[in-house]
């Protein structure tokens, strides 16, 4: 397990904790839970930074989801690599997020948002990348997020990361935004976290950075 966050449910009844574990010690149906069988994190299978172009497009969901299962090695606590981590609600799968060393990524290689006005080395192994959250239908508005988020610093650091990035999304006091929109997590999920931001690609994304050598 790589820690245990506790986060109150919107009803204010029970504080209830959110554990987080590795996706090799998740089974293959919890994660399959989490991200349901419709919707854009059904037909993703958390596949769009990982080809590009033509590679997206031919990848009919069945075979994206066998990626998913190769990349997280569900089932197998001794596999040497993961992709990403699982969340847990009270025993229930609620949640996942990616992270892996941003030279995984194939599609940020080529994006501009991680790269405008820095002057970075894209084949930096030592820089980890937090890509994508899922929250699973029912389950959200309760802190999995920023559970996840949290839980993915410790988990980069442990596998010798010198630091992790995010590429969220900046919300307006207020507003409001799709479900759909917010897999790439928000600026304050990433803050509450110990990211802070380090530029602004576009007026709606930011890069925000946390070094873990310390």
């Amino acid at each position: 397990m790589v820690d245990a966050f506790e986060r109150r449910h919107d009803d204010r009844r029970a504080d209830v904790p959110i554990s987080v574990v590795p996706a090799n010690e998740a089974s293959w149906d919890d994660l399959r839970a989490v991200f349901g069988t419709r919707g854009e994190a059904a037909r993703c299978q958390c596949q769009w930074f990982k080809a590009r172009g033509r590679d997206w497009a031919s990848l009919p969901v069945e075979a994206r989801a066998e990626r998913l299962r190769d990349e997280t090695g569900c089932g197998d606590p001794e596999a040497d690599r993961t992709s990403g981590l699982v969340a847990y609600l009270d025993g229930e799968p609620v949640g996942w997020c990616a992270v892996e060393p941003r030279t995984a990524y194939e599609r940020l290689r080529h994006a501009r948002i991680p790269w405008a006005g820095r002057d970075e080395d894209r084949d930096d192994d030592g820089v980890w990348a937090v890509t994508c959250f899922v929250t699973r239908v029912g389950f959200r508005r309760r802190g999995v997020s920023r559970a996840l988020a949290g839980a993915a610093v410790a988990f980069a650091r442990e596998r010798g990361a010198r630091a992790v990035e995010g590429y969220p999304l900046v919300l307006r006091p207020g507003q409001e935004v799709a479900w759909g929109e917010l897999y790439v997590g928000s600026t304050g999920i990433f803050a509450d976290a110990g990211f802070v931001e380090v530029s602004r690609p576009t007026p709606r994304r930011a890069v925000m950075r946390v070094d873990v050598t310390s």
